[in-house]
């Protein structure tokens, strides 16, 4: 089917694509005969990872180089979305912090607004303004188990976080009509670069609530090709997103905070 990812003559941007979930994601959809767009701001990661997919995969990789904290690079990569036409667009690039939020640099914490929430909006826009006519196309924004609750010590990217899920969440009803799949992915602790970029390390977390980025991707791809409108990969994950919704506000901030303490 037309709106599924994936797919021979299919062209998927991806942001966030150098390493971590948005590399993997790139490796499953070249796996699958999308032609790709990567984006992100390391040239020399993308050109790595463009030559080797268009070798094992014989699909086109295109680089765009983009700081999606500039708008007018946002703005590139949305017009790179209108004319290719793309058939799945992936929002995957996302920074985070760790600290007590009136002790960091205010100027770094309007950057994570700026990219988890204001280019990602802008993205989301053209590819539906692109999808939604045709009546076929996948969107997929990736949010967090972070977006479930307050985080304490983690406050603007858990506050980023429930913005892209609930605002997907809305994305997915509207176009539903359409034939567009929309999904917000969820992932939780994730063994990649983003927590050591965010100043986090694997502190006392049990092992058994890591994920590997692969079956991350993996459930998200299959949620998307579900036209899932939110998909949070792992049971414990599932678990976890579920309680909050049963507990008390007051009860989920304070588990939030000790679990950042541990982090």
């Amino acid at each position: 089917m037309a709106n599924r990812p994936g797919g021979s003559g299919h062209i998927a941007v991806v942001t966030g694509a150098s390493s971590g979930i948005g590399e993997a994601l790139a490796r499953l959809l070249a796996a699958g005969g999308s032609n790709l767009v990567l984006v992100a701001r390391g040239k020399t990661a993308l050109d790595r990872l463009a030559s080797e997919l268009a070798a094992e995969y014989s699909v086109t990789c295109e680089v765009l180089p983009a700081d999606l904290t500039s708008r007018s690079d946002v703005d590139a990569v949305a017009a790179k979305i209108r004319e290719t036409g793309a058939n799945t667009v992936v929002n995957n690039a996302g920074f985070g912090s760790y600290g007590l939020f009136h002790e960091m640099p205010v100027s770094k914490e309007v950057e994570e607004v700026r990219l988890n929430v204001e280019a990602l909006v802008v993205l989301s826009h053209a590819a539906l303004e692109v999808m939604v006519p045709r009546r076929s196309g996948a969107l997929l924004n990736v949010a967090s188990t972070a977006s479930f609750q307050p985080g304490p010590k983690n406050a603007t990217y858990a506050a980023t976080k429930a913005f892209v899920r609930s605002f997907t969440e809305a994305l997915h009803e509207e176009v539903l009509a359409s034939s567009v799949h929309v999904t917000a992915l969820c992932p939780g602790f994730t063994r990649t670069a983003f927590m050591e970029r965010a100043g986090l390390g694997s502190g006392r977390v049990p092992a058994f609530m890591w994920s590997d980025s692969v079956p991350v991707a993996v459930a998200g791809l299959e949620a998307l090709k579900r036209n899932d409108a939110v998909c949070v990969p792992g049971l414990m994950n599932k678990v976890g997103a579920a309680s909050v919704r049963f507990a008390p506000r007051s009860i989920s901030r304070k588990i939030a905070g000790q679990i950042m303490r541990h982090v």
